[in-house]
């Protein structure tokens, strides 16, 4: 048989393990051809795409990024494309197609799964936001270098007594933030999914200071909003898949904090620093599962499906389901990172 994979939406750490893995069980175990489509979506309607074996792929599995290259194109935003990826594969004489992304490259692929074409996804975001699976890969990555940034930023904080603000990614839901803020003792989180009191952050961090000298750092998703009314916030703008292009959530957050408490605040924004470099060991044994179990839902026919983690096993759950909610933090983990804020 012959597939192709594609890898869409932002890059993340663990793309090339589940690219390696489909290639090495389709060649080895199968016998089956594999076509890799460069830049995504893009790459399927404009036929850009190289054959893959277990030699192109040597050396990827701890390697960042993604060897097929990625973007944000949106068949259904392009005239004619949507008819071109079903010719796209028919020309190549495809059995099928399994697409690596998150919540818009999966939106897509749930959309030509309706129509009919092939597809299997496999759930990619360092957000950790998709449905139905317990994990997706490159958010532990993510989780570990927000860590290591925040245990870093602490000592100059108690160098100068300062407040550090740290923006980490999360355009909907805070898992990184909240993760990281528990794992790296920040005196406040703020995520997307509890609107905050700017008021209550910087009546805390006063008390927090008076009479010492303390750090204090406050973890912020970049879609975190404060209570409507009480913060100026810019009108938002969106990309061509509909997200919110968001970032600058923590320069608001320190200014309101310096000019309401008079404490020195900086920010570092961590940005595309959390989507680069190694993976981490959880994240290449996760995506290298993902992969196998990939290639073998193709093989099966389970079209219309997506790989996902369910109480450490790797189990097939309909594309429906996986894009129909995003996944917010949970009321319980939320409640212990609570516990620790100043």
């Amino acid at each position: 048989m012959r597939f192709g994979v594609l890898t869409g939406g932002g890059d993340c750490p663990g793309l090339n393990a589940v690219i390696r893995a489909v290639v090495r069980k389709a060649t080895r175990h199968y016998g089956d051809e594999v076509l890799g489509f460069t830049d995504g979506w893009q790459g399927v309607v404009e036929r850009h795409f190289r054959p893959l074996d277990v030699a192109t792929m040597q050396h990827t599995l701890p390697q960042g990024g993604t060897v097929l290259g990625t973007s944000r194109y949106n068949p259904f935003k392009v005239d004619g494309a949507v008819d071109e990826v079903f010719t796209s594969l028919k020309d190549n004489e495809l059995d099928g197609l399994i697409v690596i992304g998150g919540e818009g490259t999966l939106s897509c692929a749930n959309e030509f799964s309706q129509r009919g074409l092939p597809v299997v996804g496999v759930p990619k975001t360092i957000d950790n936001d998709i449905g139905v699976t317990e994990r997706t890969f490159g958010f532990d990555t993510a989780v570990s270098i927000a860590t290591e940034a925040i245990d870093r930023l602490r000592t100059t904080a108690e160098s100068h007594n300062r407040v550090m603000v740290v923006e980490v990614m999360g355009r909907h839901v805070g898992h990184i933030a909240t993760w990281s803020g528990i794992a790296g003792g920040a005196t406040a989180t703020l995520i997307p999914e509890e609107p905050f009191d700017i008021d209550s952050v910087c009546q805390a961090l006063e008390a927090r200071h008076e009479g010492g000298r303390y750090a204090s750092l406050i973890v912020v998703a970049e879609g975190a909003k404060p209570v409507a009314g009480t913060m100026n916030i810019p009108e938002d703008t969106y990309d061509e898949f509909g997200h919110v292009r968001l970032g600058g959530i923590s320069h608001r957050v320190a200014d309101e904090i310096e000019k309401r408490t008079g404490i020195e605040t900086r920010v570092t924004i961590l940005g595309y620093v959390q989507r680069g470099g190694t993976p981490t060991a959880f994240d290449r044994v996760l995506s290298t599962r993902y992969g196998v179990a990939a290639i073998d839902a193709a093989r099966d026919g389970a079209w219309g499906s997506m790989v996902a983690l369910r109480s450490d096993e790797i189990v097939r759950v309909p594309l429906s389901d996986a894009v129909a909610d995003l996944k917010g933090v949970s009321p319980q983990l939320w409640d212990v990172a609570q516990q620790f804020f100043a």
